[in-house]
Formats: structure tokens, C-alpha cells, sequence
């Protein structure tokens, strides 16, 4: 699927103070109030708050985000019904979003709960494409997960990964914008559903009321909200698979970027955890270093690896901040990106693709050699793509804050100095075992998150053969900062460099494949200082030798340089998170995300698209 730039919609009034779309002619909501036809369409139309108490997960799926009243209106009654599920999935479509600063004002003026819109709004996503999840948690650890989809409905709800137990529609009126109310749209959300699933919707239209029915669903009216004499209410005909429900118990090993991001989202889900670390403390291996570039990775045609990164930064900014609102701050800088062209060439092709893709400025710009000077507050070689919201993350307090966040919850526990020397499944039950041969750890589920050692461990087994997993060693240096010219933002192109941390200015990487040995050598410290010499020729403010200090690292990398997240083949219940390679913070959090929500059967937050392109799998079956 090509980008196509999302195109805002403008907050208008009518006489009344009803907000209306000029573009398609109709209004948001009822002149009686959003909040109330919420609550009488789409919550007591699908049997809501009943419904959804006693339960894990409650899954809603929506058309037409609009101003999100429906989404305030859903989350304030599960706020306040002692009784409703652990889980709040809000899963919606809009092609047409507002900005936060409408939005705010819409929710003002409608009376809207004052502290959930504000939540919203702090957390709203930049307008681009795709998916965007938010999660709000609650002091007693129950929270709502909101899946935002920008763009056209009938492209991203084929493409959704998710059960729906109820389905508002509330799209414009089916004369005004048909396609929200296509067989192709109904179509999709049957998909969706199984034989508990029910529907709500304003709309009694013939149409309406045949399409739907023509996709499975039995319909039939009901009393209508104040002046609307009628509504329309559904369920699912179609008899499916019943749910299954696995056991939400695992053994997680390796306590890197990886196995602490999914530790934490798996607590957050309940689950009884057990984290194995071979080092005597976490993120020991490549999550050690000292700061580490974040920031996506576009193209001109909006390829795998864009969309991935795309995703993994817009998730990972949501993840920082509510990080640091649960109190586990991460030491990051949002100090912005540079990533300069190699060469005239080059920029002319990256100004080519910010002119293509026409995103929002607050997330990707093309500047000249002179703009790109001013943001580094250095002279740089070229000019380059400028990311304003990107930034250093320190990977090793990334993962102290997932861990220390995970630790809150009491079945969660973690031991270091825990080398797993293999693993087995006896009578249903994945055991880790020492070098001794001795069971260290038993549960029923059992993730790698052990970076390229993944590989020993399913080879182990038998059948690890067609995974290409392997190792690449990463030298960074780290330069005496009296020495180097100051620095604005991280410059990212040959190589990367950050502004001084704590008196030393990160450089590097070097990338080696299939090298174990994890001494520094002066060769590639040499090779980092030339790369940063062509990105910033006035980098060293002396002609004198640099103190250098360095770290070495290994990285899991597979060929196509995308991560590998998902189940594993032959085995059940076993499951891999790896292949991060150098951008292990800009896809850690969305990863682990992905990982816990295929492993608790929740709605993903990535179109099957992308999650097939992730999985393991895509490497057995290039094979077979």
C-alpha cells in the first residue's frame, strides 16, 4: 500500500454550535449532545456496560473516530463500572482525523469527561497513515488500548487483526459518504466478527439494513435517540470457532531491549512471568550502550522497512511518555535527527521523497546543507532528512524502566546469572535448563528474547536450521568531548553520532558479521572517526589524538533486516522476538507490543501486512 498523505479534517460550526463537515454536508453528531447519543446508540445498543463485565478483554470496533466523543463516551462508563473487563480494546477508523487543538475544543464544548480528553489529547498521534496505538492505564491496573487506523476504511479494516465483540457505525449519513457503508466496509467488519458479536449504528437506511444483512448480520430497529424515532441494532448469523483461551504463563529469556519491553507488556496483561538473564544484570549485551539513535527510516515508496520504523517511532514516542507518566522516566533527549545524504545524488533523492510523501513537518523535512548546519550547530557535508520529534535514547535505562514497571505486578519475577543451556517441553510444559542439566524454570509458554542465541537454543531442538538469525558485531566509540566541536541533534548517514553524554561524544558503528570476539580494536575505532569526519568535517575542535574509550556490542540481524516477532514453527506455545540488528530502540517497544497481543489474543497493532512480514515464518516458508 502506497503512503497517502492524511488531509485533516477542519473543526466547523453550524448555527446551533453542532460541529458539521462541509465537506460531506452533515453534522458529527446529534444536536442533543454527543456524549448522551453515545451512550444510547452505541453502548446500550450493543448491551453495554453488562456485557463486558466479568470479562479479560472487551473488544469494540468502530467507523468513524469523528471527534472520538464515542471512544470518551465508551471509556468513561468502563472507568466507572467496578465490574467492567481488565482490557478496554477500542479499535477505529477515520480518514479524516482532527488535530489534537480542534479536538480539545469539540470535546470542551460537548462536555466531555474534562480528565479522559485530556489523556487523549496529550497522547494523540501525528496525522500519518496506518495504525497508531495508544494505551491509558488505570491505578488499578486495568487499562483501554486504543487502536487509531488513518485512512480509507474499507483498506484498513481488511487488513485489521482483531475479534470484535461489539461494532459501533457511525460514519456520515449513507447518502453523504457511501463508502463508509460499502458491502466492501461490511464485508471487512464480518470478518472481524463470530457469534457474540453485535453491532449499533443511528443508521435504519434499506441499504444499510441489506448490506449488512448480505454480510452475515441480523438486524432490526429499535427506538432511535431523542428526535430520531428509529436505530438500528445486529448480530453476527455466522457460527465461528469458539475463543480459545491459553494459559497466560511464560518463561521469557534474555533481558535486553526485547525481553524487558515484552516483560512489561505481558504484566501488564496479568501474566505470571519468569525472566532469565545469563549476565549478572540487564541489558549487558547490544542494549548496553551508552545512546543510540531514534528515529524511521522513509522511502520514496513507502517500503516494508518505512512502514516498520514508521510504526516502531510513533510507538515508541507513546511508550517514552507513558513511561515517564507512570514514573519509570527514560534518559532520552528529543533533541532531533539529522540523517545527512552520502552525496548530491543522494540528497536529491531525499528531497524528492519528502516532496513525494508530503507527511506533516513535525515528523519528517528535507533541509539544505545550510538548514542542516543550523540544526547541528556544525558545519555537516550535506543536507539531509530532518526528523524534529526524533532523539538519543539511553538503551540501558529503556530497560530498566519496562523492568521496573514489570516488577510492580506480584507474578512477575526475574533472576540473573542464569545461563539456559536448553530447553525442552515435557507434559505440556516448556522447562529452561542450566548447564547442569537441571530445570532452572517451568511454565507453559516460552519466548527467545535472547537476541542471535536464539538460534543455539532451536537448533537445540531439532529444527532451528532454516532460521537465519546471526550475530554482527557493533564497535562503538565513545570520544573525549573536550576534544569534539559542540553538537545540537544526532547526525545519522555513514555512521552516527550523539551530542556529549556525561563527557563522551558516541560514535560508531562498526558492522562485522559472524565476529564473537568482543575486544576493542583501534582499526574500527579508526573507521567510526572517518565516518564522523565526512559527516561533520569540523567534528574535532584539535588536531591531537582523541581520547577514546569504546564498547562492543552484538547484534541479532537477519537478512532482510527486519525484526522477527511471532510464533515459531513445530512447537506450541513457542515464540521469538530477535532481529532488531541496529534499531533495537526504534522497534523494541512495538515488537514487544505485537508480541503480548498475539500471545493474549488481542487486536494487533500493525496491519497483517506488516505482521507477516515480521513472522518467523517468512523464512520457513521462503524454504519450503
Amino acid at each position: 500500500m502506497s503512503f497517502v498523505p492524511i488531509i485533516p479534517a477542519t473543526l466547523e460550526l453550524d448555527p446551533q454550535g453542532v460541529p458539521v463537515s462541509s465537506q460531506f454536508g452533515d453534522v458529527y453528531h446529534s444536536a442533543s449532545g454527543a456524549l448522551d447519543q453515545a451512550r444510547h446508540v452505541f453502548l446500550r445498543g450493543n448491551g453495554l456496560p453488562a456485557r463486558w463485565q466479568g470479562r479479560q478483554q472487551f473488544v469494540v470496533v468502530e467507523t468513524g473516530f469523528g471527534l472520538g466523543h464515542n471512544f470518551l463516551a465508551t471509556w468513561e462508563a468502563w472507568r466507572d463500572d467496578p465490574a467492567a473487563c481488565t482490557r478496554l480494546h477500542f479499535v477505529s477508523v477515520e480518514k479524516h482525523p482532527f488535530n489534537a487543538h480542534d479536538m480539545a475544543a469539540a470535546h470542551a464544548k460537548a462536555g466531555a469527561p474534562a480528565d479522559l480528553s485530556a489523556r487523549l489529547i496529550r497522547h494523540w498521534p501525528m496525522l500519518l497513515p496506518g495504525f497508531h496505538r495508544l494505551e491509558f492505564s488505570e491505578a488499578n491496573g486495568r487499562s483501554v488500548c486504543l487502536t487509531l487506523m488513518f485512512g480509507e476504511a474499507s483498506d484498513w479494516l481488511a487488513q485489521c487483526v482483531a475479534t470484535a465483540d461489539a461494532i459501533y457505525l457511525d460514519g456520515f449519513a449513507p447518502a453523504k459518504n457511501p463508502a463508509m457503508w460499502s458491502p466492501e466496509v461490511f464485508n471487512a467488519l464480518a470478518r472481524l466478527a463470530d457469534s457474540v458479536t453485535t453491532l449499533a449504528t443511528w443508521s435504519v437506511s434499506s441499504a444499510v439494513r441489506k448490506a449488512l444483512t448480505d454480510a452475515g448480520f441480523a438486524v432490526e430497529k429499535t427506538q432511535g435517540f431523542t428526535g430520531k424515532r428509529e436505530m438500528l441494532t445486529g448480530r453476527f448469523e455466522t457460527t465461528r470457532t469458539a475463543r480459545s483461551s491459553e494459559p497466560r504463563d511464560a518463561i521469557v529469556i534474555g533481558a535486553g531491549l526485547a525481553g524487558t519491553a515484552l516483560c512489561e507488556r505481558l504484566a501488564a496483561r496479568g501474566w505470571r512471568l519468569q525472566l532469565l538473564e545469563s549476565r549478572s544484570a540487564p541489558a549487558q549485551g547490544a542494549s548496553g550502550n551508552l545512546a543510540g539513535a531514534f528515529r524511521p527510516l522513509p522511502s520514496r515508496d513507502d517500503n516494508l522497512m518505512a512502514r516498520i520504523t514508521r510504526a516502531g517511532f510513533l510507538f515508541g514516542l507513546h511508550d517514552l511518555a507513558r513511561l515517564a507518566e507512570v514514573g519509570e522516566p527514560v534518559r532520552w533527549a528529543q533533541c532531533g535527527v539529522l540523517h545527512l545524504a552520502r552525496d548530491a545524488a543522494q540528497a536529491r533523492k531525499q528531497a524528492d521523497t519528502v516532496a513525494t510523501l508530503d507527511a506533516p513537518g513535525e515528523y519528517l523535512q528535507w533541509c539544505d546543507v545550510a538548514a542542516a548546519t543550523a540544526h547541528a550547530g556544525q558545519t555537516t557535508a550535506q543536507g539531509g532528512w530532518w526528523f524534529p520529534q526524533a532523539g538519543w535514547i539511553n538503551p540501558p535505562s529503556l530497560c530498566a524502566a519496562h523492568l521496573a514497571i514489570a516488577s510492580r505486578h506480584p507474578l512477575f519475577s526475574a533472576r540473573f546469572d542464569q545461563h539456559v543451556d536448553a530447553v525442552r517441553k515435557v507434559a505440556g510444559q516448556w522447562e529452561a535448563l542450566g548447564t547442569d542439566g537441571q530445570v532452572i524454570a517451568r511454565a507453559p509458554q516460552l519466548v527467545f528474547a535472547n537476541a542471535h542465541d536464539a538460534s543455539r537454543l532451536l537448533r537445540n531442538l531439532g529444527n532451528g536450521e532454516w532460521l537465519p538469525l546471526f550475530s554482527a558485531r557493533g564497535q562503538v566509540s565513545h570520544l573525549d568531548a573536550a576534544h569534539c566541536a559542540p553538537l545540537n541533534t544526532v547526525v545519522c548517514g555513514s555512521g552516527y553520532v550523539t551530542p556529549a553524554i556525561d563527557g563522551w561524544q558516541p560514535t560508531g558503528a562498526t558492522f562485522v558479521v559472524n565476529d564473537p570476539d568482543s575486544a576493542l580494536r583501534e582499526s574500527e575505532h579508526a573507521e567510526n572517526l572517518d565516518k564522523l569526519a565526512r559527516m561533520l568535517p569540523d567534528a574535532f575542535t584539535t588536531a591531537d589524538a582523541i581520547p577514546v574509550r569504546g564498547r562492543v556490542g552484538h547484534r541479532p540481524v537477519t537478512p532482510d533486516r527486519l525484526p522477527v516477532v511471532g510464533a515459531l514453527p513445530d512447537h506450541t506455545r513457542l515464540w521469538l522476538l530477535s532481529g532488531f540488528g541496529a534499531r533495537g530502540l526504534v522497534w523494541g517497544a512495538l515488537c514487544a507490543e505485537l508480541l503480548a497481543s498475539l500471545m493474549s489474543g488481542e487486536p494487533l497493532p500493525l496491519e497483517r501486512p506488516l505482521t507477516d512480514a515480521l513472522s518467523p515464518l517468512r523464512y520457513r516458508s521462503s524454504q519450503s
